[in-house]
């Protein structure tokens, strides 16, 4: 049986929609993977193992030349934990082991909810673990560690802001109110 070719997917103006590597080796979860991705107007590569989610990255072993995302313009990985071969694990360290791809998002996902598993991927740098399968929901997350949520100068609106951006000093800013709970 013939291995199933890469599988790029996007509409007209992909340019500016975010790359997605989905790894599976499940034909029926790279279908709703590739369905839900797609919907919500992501660009979409799909692999069916980790060895393929490599030569898409230009990581195998024939290639001379120094691997980066931009060959691709791969923006993030999703990749499935339980796989023949190279499991989501294994993908993940080797794409964190390089300089050029560590700073990519990886999100692992597993129908299997085992915490030593989920533990062991996010200590070696994953971005998240999700449970499949892949729903609706998910996908502002992935959107979210593409395109990190930052402060904008408009006044009035709310905005999440990551913690590293807060001031320093405690003079001026405001402290959150949690229901029932006051921050010292």
């Amino acid at each position: 049986m013939a291995e199933p070719d890469i599988d790029t997917c996007a509409s007209s103006s992909s340019d500016d929609l975010i790359h997605v590597l989905a790894v599976d080796d499940c034909l029926v979860d790279r279908k709703v993977v590739e369905k839900l991705l797609k919907v919500a107007k992501f660009k979409v590569t799909i692999v069916e193992s980790g060895k393929k989610a490599m030569e898409v990255l230009r990581l195998n072993e024939e290639k001379i030349e120094t691997p980066t995302a931009d060959d691709q313009k791969i923006d993030i990985i999703l990749t499935d934990y339980c796989m023949p071969e190279m499991n989501g694990y294994d993908l993940l360290k080797v794409i964190k082991e390089h300089n050029c791809l560590k700073s990519m998002p990886v999100v692992i996902m597993s129908s299997e909810h085992v915490p030593e598993r989920i533990s062991r991927c996010l200590d070696a740098g994953a971005e998240d673990f999700i449970r499949k399968p892949l729903k609706p929901r998910d996908l502002k997350r992935l959107r979210n560690f593409v395109m990190p949520v930052t402060p904008t100068s408009v006044t009035g609106m709310k905005r999440k802001v990551p913690l590293e951006v807060l001031p320093e000093n405690k003079s001026s800013e405001r402290r959150p109110r949690l229901a029932g709970v006051v921050v010292a």
